[in-house]
């Protein structure tokens, strides 16, 4: 499945959410990151945040679908570079191949 994951947790906790999430998506924005994630890989990376964050002050935010393809993505401004693929508006470049 393709997800966009997005956390709200206090300052402490931030650099703890950051490394997690890195290890399991591609990191977007600040405290935004995005992928294609197995459930089982998805449950794993929320029982650990949920061992970092205080559930009482902090959130996490887990938007779901299928496949990327579904979604439309537009870029306004810069967008941080992210491993073997460059996003261009909705149009998607990877090691020399392109797709939409």
């Amino acid at each position: 499945m393709y997800v966009i994951l997005v956390y709200d947790i206090g300052e402490r906790r931030v650099t703890k959410m950051l490394k997690l999430c890195r290890q399991y998506l591609n990191w977007i924005q600040n405290s935004v990151f995005e992928g294609e994630i197995t459930e089982v890989k998805l449950k794993e990376l929320l029982s650990v945040a949920k061992k970092i964050m205080k559930e009482e002050e902090d959130s996490v935010i887990i938007f779901k679908s299928r496949d990327e393809k579904w979604l439309e993505k537009e870029i306004i401004g810069i967008e941080k570079k992210q491993s073997g693929y460059y996003y261009l508006g909705i149009l998607v470049v990877e090691c020399g191949k392109m797709s939409q």
